[in-house]
């Protein structure tokens, strides 16, 4: 399959999902909800979710227009992750544009959040009759697994013992479990094969660890005009992220205590990112994690070549190939 080919099928899709996004049915009547709402479904996106369901969709020949509403549910259903994600962490922006709870308020956000779930879960009953029961099942899982990675997300932050495994099960449950539902759902619309629902599955799974391990790097790496919020926030909060784990491991085993102090002190100041990236460097913690992005992008690429041939197989891969040398 030609490279343009490809990158034709997903600018194609990026135009269906936007259009589709911006035609998402809202009431007029109560403004201070439907005005939050579509704030943010205008605000920009990587789209990463819908492109996989629309290319697991293509991949088994399933119906397009089937395939567009699966995939802007899935978009939704992020979106709505993404606005309770802000009001917990207290962020005041998301990719330069104003979150939700500072433009209007914390009880507006939260109900502009429950109204988006409630979106999204209705355009996945657009799918065909032998597989809605299963895909409903599948999206009621993946809440509950993003729920789950949540609070253990939050209660990592008052450990210092928090093991690498515990975080990539972390990561399994709020980062690959929307990532392998998007190729589930979207494989449901042409399969209902449960083989092939297991291989998107083990395909999400290495996506999002090499996803979510890239966004930790790239949280102290990433050129900051383009990342969209302040270089090193996750050590500046003391967030526990592959590389803080790493690090205090490393240092379990050498006797220093740096970074355990960071942790001691609920994170660390500004002025000493510097001194922490070039630390990190030394221990080769960096090095750890630019390797676990390869491995397991890696890793989905290979679970790919089993798939039957197809543009959207190849647009898959080239999806993966992208998030792995992604600056933002």
């Amino acid at each position: 399959m030609e490279k343009t080919t490809v990158l034709e099928f997903l600018q194609k899709n990026t135009e269906d999902i936007e259009q589709r996004l911006a035609s998402v049915e809202l009431r007029r009547e109560p403004l201070g909800l439907y005005d939050a709402v579509k704030h943010v479904l205008e605000s920009p996106g990587k789209r990463l979710r819908p492109q996989l369901a629309l290319a697991a969709s293509d991949i088994f020949g399933g119906s397009r227009a089937v395939a567009i509403e699966v995939a802007v549910a899935m978009e939704i259903f992020h979106i709505f992750t993404l606005v309770h994600d802000d009001i917990m962490d207290r962020s005041d922006s998301r990719r330069g544009h104003p979150t939700i709870h500072v433009k209007w308020d914390e009880p507006t956000a939260i109900l502009a959040g429950d109204f988006l779930l409630g979106r999204a879960s209705e355009l996945i009953l657009a799918l065909p009759d032998s597989v809605l029961r299963l895909g409903l099942v599948r999206f009621g899982e993946t809440v509950r697994a993003l729920c789950e990675g949540q609070i253990r997300d939050m209660e990592f932050e008052s450990r210092s013992d928090v093991e690498l495994s515990e975080y990539l099960g972390m990561i399994d449950q709020k980062t690959s479990a929307l990532l392998s539902t998007s190729l589930v759902l979207g494989a449901m619309t042409g399969t209902s094969s449960n083989d092939y629902f297991s291989r998107m599955d083990e395909i999400g799974h290495h996506l999002g660890q090499a996803f979510q391990i890239q966004d930790d790097l790239l949280d102290l790496t990433a050129s900051s005009a383009n990342w969209g919020k302040p270089l090193g926030g996750d050590l500046v909060s003391g967030k526990k992220t592959f590389l803080l784990i790493q690090a205090l491991k490393v240092e379990r085993e050498t006797g220093k205590s740096y970074f355990h102090q960071v942790c001691a002190d609920g994170g660390l100041r500004p002025d000493e990112l510097p001194r922490a990236t070039a630390i990190l460097k030394e221990m080769g913690v960096l090095e750890s994690a630019e390797k676990a992005v390869l491995f397991h992008s890696k890793q989905a690429e290979l679970l790919c070549c089993s798939l039957p041939a197809s543009t959207g197989r190849n647009a898959l891969v080239a999806l993966i190939d992208k998030m792995a040398v992604r600056k933002h």
